[in-house]
């Protein structure tokens, strides 16, 4: 099997058509039909069927790219190998919560940009659930998820999880608010995700109440403005500036912590691009 070959498939896989491959491989369109082709021809099942105007992967050409994502990474780790200098290139797709992308991805395409200019980043800003859904559909590349410690994450064995980072949370009020009178506030949660939630709902129960949970954002600011207005409480970070009207309040029993973790598909983190990033982090 020719890998170069298979590189068309897997970009077809991510691209969607033979044009958009073409423009991005250098190459004319008609070639990577052709070129397509001859693997089909070469591993003896159908990649890719008619599909309108376009063209679609078939369940086989499907699993062949899947396959192909894993084979060409383990070409480019052996070529490594063989060459220790050898530059790492490519585009590495990536799949984060707002505060990671601010406070970790960030700061590594900060240098990329200056050491590894041939490493592109690809980022997509989304919640955990959101960001595995991408991984297990090859989506993306690496994942930057959180849990909380009162909330802990079951990660599967499919995945490859690095802890990244810890960050303290306290409670945001309406400045001047007493702590008793917190607990019997409304309460804002997080739209997209439930773990924020469940952390709630554990800390309340802790302090002899069942929280109400009045409203649901997803922007940590929208969450800040909903608190100055004086619509309720939330969990804020408490390392990070909050506005005018807010006080934040320490969680000491328990203390709440979010926990960062940088998350791959078993086996792909030999691949140099993704590699360097992870060590970057």
């Amino acid at each position: 099997m020719e890998t170069r070959r298979l590189r068309l498939l897997v970009e077809l896989a991510r691209l969607g058509s033979m044009r958009a491959v073409a423009e991005e491989m250098d190459l004319t369109t008609s070639t990577v039909s052709q070129q397509l082709a001859i693997l089909a021809r070469d591993v003896g099942a159908t990649l890719v069927e008619p599909d309108g105007r376009r063209v679609r992967l078939t369940p086989a050409g499907r699993r062949l790219a899947e396959h192909g994502v894993t084979i060409l990474a383990a070409v480019e780790a052996a070529q490594l190998d063989l060459d220790p200098d050898a530059e790492p290139a490519g585009s590495l797709r990536v799949a984060g919560f707002a505060t990671a992308i601010r406070r970790s991805l960030l700061p590594v395409q900060a240098l990329l940009s200056v050491r590894h200019q041939a490493v592109r980043l690809l980022i997509n800003e989304h919640e955990p659930f959101e960001a595995f859904a991408l991984l297990d559909a090859d989506a993306v590349d690496l994942a930057l998820v959180y849990d909380y410690n009162l909330a802990p994450a079951a990660f599967a064995s499919r995945y490859e999880t690095r802890p990244l980072w810890t960050m303290p949370w306290s409670l945001a009020v309406p400045a001047g608010t007493v702590r008793e009178d917190a607990w019997r506030a409304d309460w804002i949660v997080n739209s997209r995700h439930t773990a924020d939630e469940d952390v709630v709902r554990t800390l309340a129960a802790m302090n002899g109440r069942e929280p109400q949970v009045a409203h649901r954002c997803d922007s940590l600011d929208l969450v800040e403005e909903l608190i100055v207005a004086g619509l309720g409480v939330a969990l804020l970070p408490a390392a990070l500036p909050v506005r005018d009207g807010i006080d934040l309040l320490p969680l000491t029993g328990p203390e709440v912590h979010l926990r960062a973790y940088a998350v791959t598909r078993r086996g792909r983190s030999a691949w140099p691009p993704l590699a360097l990033v992870l060590g970057l982090l």
